[in-house]
């Protein structure tokens, strides 16, 4: 017995304890973070959470997050110069958002990621955007409504639109460095602006108004050749750009029909990327194949008629083969694959790839015989099979 009380006092006596633990009232959560530069040196904006007041049920004067700013030759040293100025130590375990400037995107963003891939205080799962016409310090001081954490209504923002709309991309820290590191792949992330009045963006009468006199909004989708921002996609674009990634859960199209309008929900969709390497020059073949329902109709259309359906699936699949063709032609202007293609041809055939991947984005992908399905399969017309609508106009 004795010998067993020994041996457990000794397990004991190896164990750690907590000499590393942190206190929260000895931190300042950081929410989110925007980089941007200023000649040689990085502007650094981190937004605080204020605790009691995110917490708080009682009415208050005070916002829920504060933000400080500062320079710094690396964001390291800026991050501990803001110790001048934010009254804790910054945590970031808790970062939903990192605003990258548009002007830095430009010169290269892999620096600027260099320290929250190295840190082990980082996780990698938060959004990473481009700020579009605004700086990041602008960004990350607009209040919002609904949210007292405006980091947290854009976090969660971006998971609605990249589930329910399609033309944004929500990426993360892990996704964008595999997309960095890749010979045969470039990175996209979506933009972000400030919508309206900006300079009450940052007071609480933003908050006190109906509607808000300033909104962040986002803003499609930014293009990458390998870490430098090339150029934005449009609205259209940015779609056709999740169609061919694989990325759309869903969406909504409008179609025009004859007297009126039909709008299309696509709730699923999946994409086939084939490449083709038996041939002199190498082919790339995108099938895509959404499933979808009629979600609206404001036209005089007989839904039970198969001639009808096969018509409106002949219209949408004519205008998605548009739309992937419009977006594939825009990254080859910008010699930029942001698709894949080059992955595609080197787990294809990785001997080409070899000869291949030296002038890939510059003159291999801009003139890539790509061919382009889009085939529609109309599920469910919903509820009725013909519209309220109709039996007014007969009436």
């Amino acid at each position: 017995m004795f010998k067993k009380f020994i041996f457990i006092a000794l397990i004991f006596s190896l164990l750690c304890g907590c000499w590393s633990a942190k206190e929260l009232t000895d931190l300042a959560i950081v929410s989110a973070m925007g980089i941007e530069k200023s000649g040689d040196d990085y502007i650094l904006t981190v937004q605080i959470v204020n605790p009691g007041d995110i917490a708080g049920k009682s009415q208050t004067t005070r916002v829920a997050v504060s933000t400080y700013s500062i320079k710094g030759r690396s964001i390291f040293e800026a991050i501990r110069k803001l110790s001048k100025l934010a009254p804790r130590k910054l945590y970031f375990a808790h970062l939903r958002l990192v605003v990258i400037g548009e002007e830095l995107a430009k010169e290269g963003i892999s620096e600027a990621l260099e320290l929250m891939s190295r840190d082990h205080e980082f996780r990698t799962d938060f959004y990473l955007l481009i700020s579009k016409d605004f700086s990041p310090y602008d960004i990350l001081n607009v209040l919002t409504p609904i949210e007292k954490n405006p980091s947290n209504k854009v976090f969660n923002t971006i998971e609605v639109s990249y589930k329910n709309w399609a033309p944004t991309a929500g990426v993360k820290l892990d996704e964008l460095i595999n997309k960095l590191t890749s010979k045969g792949d470039n990175p996209v992330l979506t933009g972000i602006f400030i919508e309206g009045d900006k300079s009450v963006a940052g007071s609480l009468s933003n908050v006190e108004s109906i509607p808000s006199p300033a909104n962040l909004m986002l803003e499609n989708i930014a293009v990458f050749k390998k870490d430098q921002l090339v150029g934005w996609l449009g609205q259209e674009e940015s779609k056709g750009y999740n169609y061919i990634a694989d990325n759309v859960k869903n969406t909504v199209a409008v179609l025009d029909w004859k007297d009126g309008k039909i709008t299309l929900e696509f709730s699923k969709s999946s994409t086939k990327i084939t490449a083709i390497t038996d041939s002199e020059q190498p082919k790339i073949i995108v099938d895509v194949f959404p499933e979808a329902q009629i979600g609206e109709v404001q036209a005089n259309i007989d839904l039970t008629q198969e001639s009808n359906m096969i018509e409106v699936e002949k219209i949408i699949n004519e205008r998605g083969r548009k739309v992937l063709g419009d977006v594939v032609k825009k990254a080859q202007n910008l010699q930029t694959d942001i698709f894949g293609f080059g992955d595609a041809i080197h787990r294809e055939n990785p001997k080409i790839w070899k000869e291949l991947e030296a002038d890939w984005n510059e003159v291999v992908f801009p003139e890539l015989d790509i061919e382009i399905n889009f085939k529609t399969t109309i599920r469910r017309l919903g509820t009725t099979n013909d519209s309220f609508l109709n039996e007014m106009e007969d009436n």
